[in-house]
Order: C-alpha cells, then sequence, then structure tokens
C-alpha cells in the first residue's frame, strides 16, 4: 500500500445544494511529495458560471496556493475541508507506482483528456 498512487480529485462545486460538481484537477502522492495537475480550460469555463469575485476565490485557490502543498498531511486536511465553492474527494489509493507518469494517467482519466 506504501508504494501505490494515492490521489485526490479537486472539484469546483457548481451547485452543492444537489452535489453538481465539476473537476478541475488531481493531487497525488510522489514520493512523499504532492504534486498536482489540473486543467486551465475547465477553469476558464467556471467564468461563465460564477460571479467574478467567486471565480477570482477559485482560480486562486487552484492556480497559487494548491501548489504550495508540500506535506501528505496537509493533503489529507484538504479532503476534509469545502468552502461550497472549491472541494476534494477522499483519498483514493490505486495499484500503480508513485511517478509522473502515473499521475499524468490520473489526470487523463479523472480530469481531462487532450
Amino acid at each position: 500500500m506504501e508504494d501505490n498512487l494515492q490521489y485526490s480529485i479537486i472539484y469546483a462545486d457548481i451547485r452543492p445544494e444537489i452535489k453538481e460538481r465539476l473537476s478541475l484537477g488531481v493531487l497525488w502522492i510522489d514520493q512523499d511529495k504532492v504534486k498536482m495537475l489540473y486543467s486551465r480550460k475547465k477553469l476558464g469555463i467556471l467564468k461563465q458560471l460564477y460571479k467574478p469575485k467567486e471565480y477570482k476565490a477559485i482560480s486562486s485557490i487552484v492556480r497559487r496556493d494548491l501548489r504550495q502543498i508540500e506535506s501528505v498531511e496537509m493533503l489529507k486536511y484538504l479532503t476534509r475541508y469545502s468552502n461550497n465553492l472549491i472541494s476534494f474527494s477522499p483519498i483514493q489509493s490505486i495499484d500503480k507506482t508513485q511517478t509522473a507518469i502515473n499521475g499524468e494517467w490520473l489526470y487523463k482519466n479523472y480530469v481531462y483528456n487532450v
């Protein structure tokens, strides 16, 4: 289990009252460091769905704040965090090794496949 790939999906909560959400990115653990990929295209779509102030908050969290996550403990905290704009899935584990290539595989399968 230690070598398995662990990840969490980043969601924009579009309509929290009915649990409608859009996957924006993925955070995964690679050799005890948290890595992230997000979809600029999906983030851009949110401009049409949110008020400017709300979009700015989401964009700031995804583009800047999440890049500063340095520990697995912080990722675990985020999976419990929600502000009705953005949320994170519980940490999942799959039978793949902790590599950047597998992190990209997660992104393509769960967030956005170009």
